[in-house]
């Protein structure tokens, strides 16, 4: 079947998906967006990936495309700057997914270290290179996510050459490079209605988006085909349904979904304080309780302690609604958005006491530890972590892999870590004891007996007698020759 271009690409394979979820670093997990497809998300993304680590890390690509039958339709996102491993990382995910993105939209720091996302924007040539070598290569569509320049000329020119190269649907994040932290400000709608009218491909608006009714405002205001968010979702995943749910409710089906789809527990945390924003504002005790707690119970824990608590607040608030004064749209219990402090909120006084409180609290728990020789942020890695050693002198020292950065396993035989001790035995057909491969010992005699499955050394050194090894080896740590090992067992 031939590939699919354009708006046939989106009519038929997205099946002309308008709500769609974001990608987000380390934020668009399974279970996240399972939850999302539940409320009204027609399409999802998953966490930006980083295109080498997932070329060369195994564990990394399972991690990253862990997905179901209902996942989709679904685009991979990565982040990369070299052709080949972009390339290379895309035809490794191709398989799994709707489409690949290539992200040219992150304004992060750790983007501008690594030479990626938006700090690519004004490198034409290596972008067009990238894009146009997954066009003609790939057997699914290339996407890519883009921000805009200050200049509208520009920004349309930019689509227009992203376009050329070989990009199916384009997603336009209607802020700059330096509209981030106290300085994003509001998404240009003006701008990316006037790439969706300069370009033949679809295009997704992201920026703005906090409640449904901003979702047919921009749609119609920028004759876009769908409409992205990323922060809204996050602290609102039933957004598209125009829904406005108590924040536990969300918190309590996501946390049965990630029983259901496993995720690090950092996502999940990062999910609860999104979720629970306002209300940790007000329950600040609990705060430090969702940063601290490290299982998937611990975290249901605390989503009862603040249901319970809420609740209490829930009963009055419906006995005399106007005892409650708030700055917020909804009572802090609801899901609704987090509407970003400008550059001047430090001006606020109420705000200024909070932070000069937390502040405090972090000096004197930083003093209780204080060490000589140990930085700041050190010292609160030791908080955490009070039993990590931060003495160079006295860390642990591992021998690399041959083939990789990964420390290497003491008793294998090939001097490699696990990962590539697997592909090294796997694909040339060895044993390893040190790392439990016995891929020839399989192959040489089938199905392994019941009565020596649980003596897979003896087993190999038999196999090798029979083959006749005459050269002298180090074989499960034994000095092994023909002569002084045993015969084979008929």
């Amino acid at each position: 079947m031939p590939k699919l271009k354009g708006f046939e690409f989106w009519q038929t394979t997205l099946q002309s998906a308008q709500l769609v979820v974001a990608p987000m670093v380390d934020q668009s997990e399974l279970a996240w967006r399972m939850l999302s497809r539940r409320y009204g998300a027609q399409l999802c993304y998953t966490p930006m990936l980083h295109a080498s680590v997932f070329v060369r890390d195994a564990s990394y690509r399972r991690e990253s495309l862990q997905s179901c039958e209902e996942d989709r339709p679904l685009i991979v996102q990565f982040c990369a700057n070299d052709p080949k491993i972009f390339l290379e990382a895309a035809k490794l995910a191709e398989d799994y997914c709707d489409a690949v993105d290539l992200n040219i939209g992150c304004p992060q720091s750790i983007a501008r270290r690594g030479h990626y996302g938006a700090f690519l924007q004004d490198e034409w040539d290596l972008l067009s290179e990238m894009v146009k070598s997954c066009h003609e290569t790939l057997k699914v569509p290339i996407t890519c996510k883009i921000r805009v320049f200050p200049s509208v000329e520009k920004t349309v020119r930019y689509a227009k050459m992203l376009e050329s190269a070989g990009c199916q649907l384009l997603t336009v994040h209607g802020r700059t490079i330096d509209q981030k932290g106290v300085h994003t400000g509001l998404a240009n709608w003006d701008v990316i209605r006037a790439v969706r009218e300069a370009v033949s491909i679809p295009v997704f608006a992201n920026g703005n988006i906090q409640y449904l009714e901003d979702v047919h405002r921009c749609l119609k205001e920028t004759g876009v085909q769908g409409v992205m968010t990323a922060e809204g979702n996050l602290h609102n995943p039933a957004l598209f349904h125009g829904l406005s749910p108590k924040m536990w409710e969300m918190a309590e089906e996501y946390l049965a979904l990630v029983d259901k789809y496993p995720c690090p527990m950092s996502y999940v945390r990062g999910h609860l304080f999104k979720l629970f924003h306002h209300a940790l504002q007000i329950h600040r005790d609990l705060r430090d309780i969702v940063a601290s707690v490290k299982t998937l119970a611990d975290f249901k824990d605390v989503t009862s302690k603040l249901k319970e608590r809420c609740q209490k607040e829930v009963e009055e608030y419906e006995k005399s609604p106007e005892n409650f004064v708030s700055s917020l749209p909804f009572p802090y219990w609801i899901c609704q958005p987090y509407v970003r402090p400008g550059p001047d909120a430090g001006s606020d006084p109420a705000k200024q006491a909070l932070r000069e409180e937390l502040n405090q609290r972090l000096e004197a728990s930083l003093d209780k530890i204080r060490e000589d020789g140990l930085s700041k942020k050190q010292l609160k890695k030791r908080l955490k972590h009070p039993s990590k050693n931060f003495d160079p002198n006295k860390k642990l020292k591992f021998d690399t892999c041959s083939v990789c950065a990964n420390p290497k396993g003491q008793r294998c035989f090939y001097s490699l870590c696990r990962s590539c001790c697997r592909l090294k035995t796997s694909s040339e057909v060895l044993d390893c004891d040190g790392h439990g491969w016995f891929y020839k010992t399989k192959a040489t005699v089938g199905k392994l007996p019941a009565s020596v499955k649980n003596d897979r050394k003896k087993l190999a050194q038999e196999i090798l007698v029979s083959q006749k090894y005459t050269m002298r080896g180090i074989i499960h740590g034994m000095d092994v020759r023909e002569s002084t090992l045993p015969q084979p067992t008929k």
